[in-house]
């Protein structure tokens, strides 16, 4: 397995693999193309906000992740925030969940504290997670979107 950083080359790419992202059980709503450009307009800029990977392999696609970061005064530093990990349907089962959570440990060691949502149905994303040491939290999100307003 190999992770690259996406480049500005990778707009269809990315936008096909949020597409298979937001269709499948990861999520709660389909995806909004708008966001997707924007969010690959803001990584590919260098943010240190947003950082998007393209994972691959024997050369082949077959996933992205998307990270987002922030500050917190609770865990005392930086928090990575998985905000997406999607593995293509033909590349599951040969284990590239957990290579990519053993790259993103690895890279990301010196992070206070790493966050991730995931919803109830997806029982194989919990389970990865959970084998890497995630735990549920007892918080509640509340959320505002400028969009609903």
């Amino acid at each position: 397995m190999t992770v690259r950083s996406i480049t500005p080359a990778d707009r269809e790419l990315y936008i096909e693999l949020s597409k298979e992202f937001y269709s499948g059980e990861a999520t709660l709503h389909p995806a909004n193309l708008d966001h997707i450009n924007r969010t690959f307009d803001e990584c590919v800029k260098g943010s240190p906000y947003a950082k998007a990977f393209i994972i691959e392999e024997d050369g082949k696609t077959a996933g992205f992740a998307l990270f987002s970061f922030t500050w917190s005064n609770e865990s005392g530093g930086l928090v990575l925030w998985l905000e997406e990990l999607c593995v293509l349907p033909a590349f599951r089962g040969l284990r590239l969940g957990t290579q990519f959570m053993d790259w993103m440990m690895e890279e990301y060691k010196d992070i206070s504290r790493i966050r991730l949502e995931v919803c109830r149905c997806n029982d194989g994303a919990r389970r990865l997670y959970e084998r890497f040491g995630f735990k549920l939290l007892d918080y509640e999100q509340l959320v505002w979107d400028k969009e609903d307003h």
